[in-house]
């Protein structure tokens, strides 16, 4: 059966795409199925995974606005497991167009819903990027979602922000999806050497307990790098500490959703399977 987990803070510059990208990049290694659904206007989960932002007829924009199914929105990436709905600039406008259409907050859900059943489940996960904002796109995306996974900057104001995203999620679990979860918290940006990066994960600690994830997301260079060259950080530096961040993320995330993640089924660098370009 697929999951899918919307990945969301309307804090921006948290590591949510970052994590969209390559959380996604790192389950696809494992062998599973993922579909990445880029849902923010700025685009930059589809220009980090190596594709162009234009306007092809085949976005995010057209699923939301047009008639388009999901399944003629797929698009290849570098790695053979994993596929993405690409976004564009156009997807600013949806929120004006989607406030007049009816069922507006669901109109995701249900075009997952349909693709999945004519598909028979041909994903084991979708992971959507939402923008970072709490509009009616970032609505539709946890509408649709069975878990919500956000990501927390080790810093202060990241704590406040946290209030606003859950008041989100307990009206729309009131509303339009009892069923949305927290898939959990994941610490972005940590720097050991810094007291606030400690007080911080201690808070999440104490606040949320298991529901934040054991691994950590350290401040690493090779991160900051790898989208302008178009490629997850596993592919762009595999031997990097992001890298092996986020393939334990990975680990550990499959762990929590019944997949033996021991240290023997990490994968092989040298056996990640890359498209040829």
């Amino acid at each position: 059966m697929t999951k899918i987990i919307s990945i969301s803070n309307q804090k921006g510059g948290v590591g949510k795409t970052t994590t969209a990208i390559n959380l996604s990049a790192a389950v696809a290694t494992y062998g599973k199925k993922v579909l990445l659904i880029d849902a923010d206007p700025q685009a930059n989960a589809t220009s980090g995974i190596g594709l162009e932002t234009v306007s092809d007829g085949n976005s995010t924009y057209e699923i939301f606005i047009s008639g388009k199914k999901v399944s003629e929105c797929l698009k290849d990436t570098q790695i053979g497991n994993l596929k993405i709905i690409t976004s564009n600039i156009n997807l600013v406008a949806a929120e004006l167009e989607l406030v007049d259409l009816p069922s507006r907050e669901s109109i995701l859900k249900n075009k997952l819903r349909e693709f999945l059943t004519e598909s028979g489940g041909s994903f084991d996960y979708i992971i959507i990027d939402c923008p970072p904002s709490l509009g009616l796109i970032t609505v539709n995306a946890l509408t649709a979602a069975d878990s919500l996974l956000i990501p927390v900057q080790c810093e202060y104001y990241a704590l406040e922000g946290l209030s606003q995203l859950l008041n989100t999620i307990k009206n729309v679990k009131n509303i339009f999806n009892p069923e949305l979860n927290i898939e959990g918290y994941l610490l972005t940006m940590f720097d050991s050497r810094l007291k606030l990066s400690n007080q911080i994960e201690s808070e999440l600690r104490k606040f949320f307990g298991e529901k934040v994830f054991e691994t950590k997301i350290f401040r690493n260079v090779k991160i900051g790098e790898a989208p302008s060259y178009g490629k997850p950080i596993i592919i762009y530096e595999p031997t990097s500490t992001g890298a092996m961040n986020y393939l334990d993320l990975g680990r550990e995330f499959l762990a929590r959703n019944g997949f033996d993640g021991g240290e023997k089924n990490l994968p092989d660098i040298s056996e990640i399977k890359i498209k040829e370009s």
